[in-house]
């Protein structure tokens, strides 16, 4: 069972590519600072501007850093099945611990299509899948019943849920079974989701705070209320900052602010503008992230 806090890693670039150093140091501070599993290629990975080549030299160089430290859950998705099905062979041979499948965005599937192309990957690969449910990226959204469908299948584990209703991870629970995965994709409601049957959250302020984040998800298992709600309200600002501009804008501005990479984005994603930095700058002294 993934459980706890798990980030979903920014990909540092030069002016030239990937930029391999800063993304390995990264990781394996990441590990250090006590978060509990590390998604390459993910959304904040910038997953959508990586060449195929770039997508997979990514998920080799955290697995290797990781060396078993935390699982490794790789960014896998497509709209394009066979592409999809080809980034998940590939993750499953480089030694990723399981992938996280994106729903088909732009293509509009139909809750049948979402099954079969899910099944396709499934029946491809002998790697656990996390399904990525995110309708405000994807437009789509999967329903409860079929992710029930795909529960039946042995290596489709879990979820990671970003719609940011509460009704349904206690409601997935009730349906498929304590058994299936579910992971939180917004940070602002990580502990509430934890509260209605969530096991953890993929989390993108996980980049800049991962310390304070694996310590509100201790202190959940611990059942240190007290210490989880103050842990939740320091963080506060933070969920609010990096989500002023699209993601990951903010946040690697964060990981700038930390010295732990440079700030780069790919087009059609542009840096923060002054207003942004600032709530960033504010959010992280607020933390004590930073003086």
């Amino acid at each position: 069972m993934f459980k706890g806090s798990i980030v979903a890693l920014i990909t540092p670039f030069t002016e030239s590519g990937v930029d391999d150093k800063a993304f390995q140091g990264f990781v394996d501070w990441q590990i250090r600072e006590g978060t509990q599993g590390v998604v390459p290629c993910g959304t904040t990975g910038e997953s959508p501007t990586l060449s195929h080549p770039e997508h997979e030299r990514v998920v080799e160089l955290c697995v290797e850093v990781a060396k078993g430290r935390v699982p490794v859950i790789a960014g896998t998705g497509s709209n394009s099945t066979e592409e999809a099905i080809s980034l998940t062979r590939h993750a499953q041979k480089a030694g990723a611990d399981a992938a996280l499948v994106v729903t088909p965005y732009y293509n509009k599937p139909t809750q049948e299509g979402l099954y079969q192309h899910y099944r396709a990957i499934h029946d491809a690969v002998d790697l656990p899948i996390v399904i990525y449910n995110i309708p405000g990226r994807s437009i789509v959204d999967m329903s409860i019943d079929t992710m029930a469908r795909l529960a039946e299948l042995p290596r489709i584990v879990g979820v990671k849920d970003a719609t940011a209703d509460l009704v349904r991870p206690l409601a997935t629970r009730l349906r498929i079974g304590p058994e299936f995965c579910q992971l939180s994709g917004e940070d602002a409601t990580a502990t509430a989701f934890l509260a209605q049957g969530g096991h953890g959250c993929i989390s993108v302020t996980a980049n800049v705070a991962p310390r304070l984040c694996a310590e509100m998800h201790a202190a959940w298992a611990e059942g240190n209320l007290k210490r989880m709600e103050a842990l939740r309200d320091l963080l506060m600002p933070l969920h609010r900052a990096l989500f002023l501009e699209t993601s990951p804008g903010p946040v690697k501005y964060g990981a700038k602010l930390l010295g732990l990479s440079d700030d780069r984005v790919r087009l059609p994603l542009v840096p923060p503008g002054e207003a942004t930095r600032t709530a960033m700058r504010e959010a992280m002294v607020f933390a004590g992230l930073i003086n």
